[in-house]
């Protein structure tokens, strides 16, 4: 498999998971590991901060009609995290500069919960290669006063309780720890202490990005799991009616990460909107 490279970007097929198709892209010297499937116009997918399984079905689903690129975020999975990385905005640079290094153009940005934090943060601050862009259950603002909490603290929940409030299907994130394998187990671990890193302090919010949603000129679609504990249907329609435009859809029987309740439903109301169809 051969991701597209530009200017300085690295590409190197790994065969860490041959199944998969799992690559290894440096961008400014920064490896990730990515998966690439599918041709046609390109889609970014940004992944929650739970990580991305390269073997989920939502992948094959969005590739059935797009050349997906589903990156695992610096400091996720087993991708460097790189030293003065701490931050959102470090990571909207980092996919600015993918874009640029792998020539995308016009482009469907996608981000679920906190890749749709990042998602807002790129659009905010350039949307020269981005055509379209679609926040799942995306956090990234404060709606609410500032004793109110927008966004349940999942670090201060069990790991049964955040399932619970996460799926739709709490099934779907229940894991086996004893019998997973090592590696498994330490990109598991390094998913929870890089979400905490990046979006610990403010709390999964950039207080400055609500001030400038208002700068994403380009077709926005808010797609929102009806089952969401994480965060609530109003604190949804209250972040897409600060992007001029965007338009707000529930996905039924779907959490905080619809992708994965209802994968194929989320496929399809994403390639809608790519081709200009009603979903």
């Amino acid at each position: 498999m051969e991701i597209g490279r530009h200017g300085g970007g690295e590409l190197v097929t790994t065969d860490v998971l041959p199944a998969s198709k799992l690559s290894s892209l440096k961008i400014n010297g920064i490896r990730i590991d990515a998966v690439e499937r599918g041709t046609g116009a390109p889609l970014l997918l940004l992944h929650p901060g739970i990580g991305l399984d390269p073997t989920a079905p939502v992948l094959d689903g969005l590739a059935s009609r797009a050349r997906l690129i589903a990156p695992t975020h610096p400091g996720f999975g087993t991708s460097d995290q790189p030293p003065a990385f701490d931050s959102v905005d470090d990571l909207a640079y980092f996919y600015l500069d993918l874009l640029d290094e792998l020539d995308l153009k016009g482009t469907t940005l996608v981000g679920v919960s906190l890749g749709g934090w990042i998602a807002a943060e790129m659009a905010v601050k350039s949307t020269a290669r981005i055509a379209r862009l679609v926040l799942a259950n995306a956090v990234g603002i404060k709606v609410g006063g500032r004793e109110a909490r927008d966004i349940a603290d999942i670090f201060a929940m069990p790991e049964k309780e955040f399932n619970e409030r996460a799926y739709a299907n709490p099934a779907l994130g229940v894991r086996d720890y004893k019998a997973m394998a090592d590696a498994d187990l330490r990109a598991a671990a390094r998913n929870r202490e890089a979400t905490a890193r990046y979006a610990w302090s403010p709390y999964m919010h950039d207080p400055k990005l609500k001030g400038r949603l208002h700068r994403i000129r380009i077709p926005t679609l808010f797609l929102w799991g009806d089952c969401d504990r994480i965060l609530s249907e109003p604190y949804g329609r209250a972040y897409a009616g600060l992007i001029p435009g965007a338009r707000f859809e529930t996905v039924a029987k779907a959490g905080h990460f619809p992708h994965l309740d209802q994968p194929e439903e989320f496929s399809r109301r994403i390639h809608a909107f790519m081709e200009g169809r009603s979903s």
